[in-house]
């Protein structure tokens, strides 16, 4: 089965799913121009996406309801109290059911896929060695107190190889972490066969679905995952929250992310820890207004239905992907070929200009807005520019990337082509 395949198929719909489907919904920010060179105003192109994508009118709707009986959660009697915490923990419902989760796993509210990571990390048996490829984003690569690290593997199948290699070497506790959809490629990950291949080892595995759940459905049951992690300022929820899924004995039985009010049954000379893994993670006021908002947006994606969204996409990248080949000088970045699946999200660069030109000529003449860079996965990008060397600050090892959703139009998409032939 392909890796396209697994993320169209039935077998990962959702329970959240309606089978309805609804109009795509609006993003806030549809009408906002920007000022260009000569003093104008024009639309603003957004090609940034996959950094962080703008708020959807539904999630706004959303928070705006939440707002007026906002109050403390969990520990209040009073009504207000208890509305926001019935809010907050349906949130945990909804979130649990768009990803397919089991009915006994976990769902901890965090800051986003970084803070989601690390607290996992803080939570590994002891011993425990991670396997982690050299592709991933710094929030998956760098947590980890025992790592091994996997070199770019030339093509799906050697990911897989590579990992069984790995993990078979392996005594002892051990996690394998991957993306479903890489940040700088877009390209889509075996990730069913990278977890059975796993659990054939004994592992565990984490996936990073940051990038891949604002573009296409996820099942964690079906695909056979043990965690997975996303944040919500890049699904259409920029109000500071992300969250972990997954088996919870782990979480019940590390540390306490923080330690602090909510975490604790009781406390004397010592304290005693919550067992369960929510309150335990859970310490201080949480954010009540982020998890309404995630679970919103998991709510409005999952009404939408997934058919038109993925149509969409795929037209809008395709054009994209097809008009930077068309133009000499500009290449594009590929771990797997060009005919690889991948969501929309775009790399390349354009010969006898830095990414950092690039980028600023196309937000001062154009209206457009990309990243440049290296993306948080700076191994992964210096890989794809045939292994060059280079600090941060280097422009010679960056590139540009740009990234789509709901909202991209084909105007916008077309611009950027026309942008980057005038650059040519």
């Amino acid at each position: 089965m392909s890796t396209l395949t697994i993320f169209n198929s039935a077998d990962a719909r959702t329970p959240a799913e309606t089978p309805q489907e609804r109009p795509i919904p609006a993003v806030l920010g549809a009408d906002l121009e920007v000022p260009v060179k000569g003093g104008r105003l024009v639309p603003y192109a957004n090609l940034d996406y996959a950094a962080s994508a703008p708020c959807l009118e539904p999630v706004n709707a959303a928070v705006a309801a939440a707002l007026p009986a906002y109050s403390s959660v969990h520990r209040g009697a009073g009504y207000a109290s208890q509305l926001t915490t019935a809010r907050y923990e349906q949130a945990r419902h909804t979130v649990r059911a768009f990803v397919g989760a089991r009915p006994d796993d976990a769902v901890i509210f965090t800051r986003n896929t970084t803070d989601a990571t690390n607290l996992l990390s803080r939570c590994l048996p002891a011993g425990t060695t991670t396997v982690v490829f050299d592709t991933e984003h710094h929030a998956s690569l760098l947590p980890w107190e025992r790592s091994v690290r996997l070199a770019p593997p030339a093509f799906p199948g050697a990911a897989v190889r590579a990992a069984d290699e790995a993990l078979a070497g392996i005594d002892g506790p051990k996690l394998l972490v991957v993306t479903a959809a890489s940040n700088v490629t877009g390209e889509l990950w075996p990730i069913a066969a990278l977890a059975h291949i796993a659990h054939r080892h004994g592992a565990r595995i984490l996936v990073d679905a940051a990038q891949l759940v604002p573009h296409r459905r996820l099942n964690l049951t079906a695909l056979g995952l043990d965690y997975v992690a996303f944040s919500g300022h890049k699904l259409y929820a920029p109000f500071g929250a992300g969250v972990l899924v997954g088996r919870g004995d782990w979480l019940a039985d590390g540390e306490p992310y923080l330690k602090g009010g909510g975490a604790v049954r009781s406390v004397g000379d010592t304290a005693e820890w919550h067992d369960d893994p929510e309150p335990r993670h859970e310490a201080g006021t949480p954010n009540v207004l982020g998890a309404i908002a995630l679970a919103a947006a998991c709510d409005a994606l999952n009404a939408t239905g997934w058919t038109a969204l993925v149509r969409e996409e795929e037209r809008l990248i395709a054009r994209l992907r097809s008009g930077l080949a068309s133009i000499e000088g500009v290449r594009e970045l590929s771990l797997w070929g060009n005919d690889h699946p991948r969501v929309g999200i775009v790399s390349f660069t354009v010969d006898g200009h830095s990414a950092r030109e690039v980028a600023e000529i196309l937000s001062s003449e154009y209206g457009i807005g990309v990243r440049d860079g290296k993306f948080c996965a700076h191994p992964f990008v210096r890989h794809l520019l045939d292994g060059a060397e280079g600090g941060c600050d280097d422009p010679a090892v960056s590139a540009i990337r740009a990234s789509i959703g709901i909202g991209t139009t084909q105007e916008h998409v077309d611009r950027l082509i026309e942008a980057l032939r005038d650059l040519s």
